[in-house]
């Protein structure tokens, strides 16, 4: 949680966002994934300071748990000085005990965003979901639940003027918002009109154009000049692509040349013949693809 102190931007960890997308992917299934087509709405989340604290935190805990559909989970939720945003013990179950930073006493309307993230960590362990390091798990964290439609409140929390600036999560705005485009794209979503902090507008819609870049890489047909001619000038020259190309080209069996690109929904990788205009079906994510090869 950062408060008051310099708050990262750009994409540093987008490998492993793209990752996370795909390991959610394979794991739920596609079908599973459609089943959170709608998102949690601001209203199942409000929290207004003449709430009960302890009762308006166990609600919106309830209202997260009912989003993830996790309905045999308990949580209780304490408060106390602490670094972090907020921590979740995961033990067997059905009782979860989160500890929330003793802040969200006085900044009540951001507690839905901290219980997102805490109660991702257990969707994730009843999926027996990781990534190897801690680090990595955090940033599936965030993107879990932000694609399945609880962590727009992460972004949301992001809030800066010109003598104190506040983060949740561990993406930085940037990719908040590019996971939140992906899904938006996906479930044909427009999430921006929940937002009530003006930072996370423009990180959403930075992170949007981000997402949209995805579908215009060669050999997808959406590419733009630049790119198909890059495309064109690589596949006469196999031997010379360049590691960072968003494709890669490999014979199959036979000796035919086939190519290689990540899905721009999912991105596991999809390989085609290279034989002109082919349409392509991801069969993880559903995704149809026109390309020209």
């Amino acid at each position: 949680m950062a408060n008051g102190g310099p708050v990262e931007h750009g994409y540093p960890h987008l490998e492993t966002v793209r990752a996370a997308i795909t390991a959610l992917y394979r794991r739920l299934s596609y079908d599973s994934v459609q089943a959170f087509s709608a998102s949690v709405v601001p209203a199942d989340v409000a929290f207004c300071d003449t709430d009960d604290l302890h009762l308006g935190a166990q609600r919106v805990a309830r209202e997260i748990v009912r989003h993830f559909r996790l309905p045999d989970a308990r949580l209780i939720v304490g408060f106390r000085e602490m670094t972090h945003a907020a921590n979740v013990e995961l033990a067997a179950g059905p009782e979860y005990f989160v500890e929330l930073n003793d802040r969200f006493r006085t900044h009540r309307r951001d507690i839905g965003a901290a219980l997102a993230h805490e109660v991702t960590h257990v969707y994730l362990h009843r999926l027996d979901l990781a990534f190897p390091t801690t680090a990595e798990n955090e940033i599936l964290t965030d993107t879990v639940a932000t694609y399945l439609g609880a962590g727009w409140l992460l972004l949301d929390a992001y809030r800066a003027d010109g003598v104190s600036s506040q983060k949740l999560g561990y993406l930085t705005p940037e990719e908040f918002g590019y996971v939140l485009a992906k899904r938006s794209l996906f479930f044909h979503e427009d999430p921006s009109v929940w937002f009530t902090s003006p930072q996370a507008y423009t990180a959403y819609a930075r992170g949007l154009d981000r997402a949209r870049q995805d579908g215009r890489q060669p050999p997808l047909t959406g590419a733009g000049w630049a790119g198909r001619r890059r495309y064109a000038h690589d596949r006469r020259h196999v031997s010379g692509v360049p590691p960072t190309a968003p494709y890669a080209f490999t014979p199959d069996p036979a000796g035919r040349l086939r190519v290689s690109f990540p899905c721009p929904t999912c991105h596991q990788r999809i390989r085609v013949p290279v034989r002109g205009r082919v349409r392509a079906r991801c069969a993880l994510c559903r995704t149809v693809l026109e390309c020209d090869t």
